[in-house]
């Protein structure tokens, strides 16, 4: 048998049968990986469902948690810095009042040496800060920061506008170049000439340390015959002190009691200042022995 040639010019053509066994092929194979994708998804969108995106919020929610934390701390470190600034505006407000009422204090107390001064103008005087005393409550014995530097000498009086009026505090016993050490009418073996101001009458001051636990010192020898003499009259040192200038305030009257010899009065005194609080004193740069002179 001869080939069959196939002439020149004419046209391939699938025939239809073939056709539609290929397209029957290609719908086969198009389902069936359709259907196989199906079913890879359908597991993992599964798992995305109770895996990653339970997941997913529990990180958004940390995340939010700690943003709002992080803003909560920079508040928080904001309101300790402001309250640090404020702390220390606070403690510097405290030391400036703190100033401010020292300075007041200071100022009181020359004000009171100021008008001390003019009671007693007619002596040279200078004035001086406490800066020790002995032990107890009260300023029996201390020393002042003036010496022989300034004038000063031994038994010279001192004098202090604490208290109602100010007066007589004690004397100079002993006396270096910067310093000196003074025992007030107070202690216990202080006594001191006094009179009363208004009669005149002479009497002894005594110092009582136990006496001052109430704010008292002893008086005795008071010659009161005409019992004028009441409590609360004045006593001043009188002009045959040793070792006192005259005139100077001591204290005032308190209990009075008559002595067993019927002849002298005894009782408590007053002091004039106040020896729980003395800072600031004067010195009389005046001797009794020169005013005698």
């Amino acid at each position: 048998m001869s080939p069959i040639i196939k002439p020149k010019g004419e046209s391939f053509s699938l025939p239809g049968k073939y056709l539609l066994f290929i397209l029957t092929v290609l719908c086969t194979v198009m389902m069936l990986m359709t259907f196989s994708t199906d079913i890879f998804n359908r597991p993992l969108n599964t798992l995305m469902a109770y895996v990653v995106v339970p997941f997913q919020r529990g990180i958004s929610s940390v995340g939010g948690w700690l943003s709002t934390r992080s803003e909560e701390l920079a508040q928080i470190r904001v309101l300790l810095d402001e309250n640090e600034a404020l702390r220390q505006q606070v403690n510097e407000l405290i030391l400036e009042n703190t100033r401010l009422q020292q300075d007041r204090y200071e100022l009181n107390t020359l004000r009171e040496l100021y008008k001390l001064d003019g009671q007693y103008a007619e002596y040279e005087k200078v004035g001086a800060r406490i800066i020790a005393r002995d032990s107890g409550n009260w300023y029996h014995t201390f020393t002042i920061d003036k010496g022989i530097e300034d004038g000063l000498e031994v038994d010279m009086n001192v004098i202090a506008g604490s208290g109602s009026e100010g007066g007589l505090v004690g004397r100079v016993v002993s006396v270096g170049p910067n310093w000196a050490k003074v025992v007030s009418i107070i202690s216990d073996n202080s006594n001191v000439s006094g009179q009363m101001l208004a009669t005149g009458d002479k009497l002894i001051v005594s110092g009582d340390l136990e006496m001052m636990q109430n704010g008292q010192i002893r008086f005795s020898q008071l010659l009161d015959s005409a019992g004028a003499v009441v409590s609360g009259d004045k006593i001043v040192t009188s002009d045959i002190s040793d070792k006192y200038l005259p005139g100077i305030l001591i204290g005032y009257i308190g209990d009075i009691n008559l002595d067993s010899n019927k002849l002298t009065k005894s009782g408590s005194v007053t002091p004039a200042v106040d020896f729980e609080h003395l800072d600031e004193v004067l010195v009389i740069l005046t001797l009794k022995q020169t005013v005698e002179e």
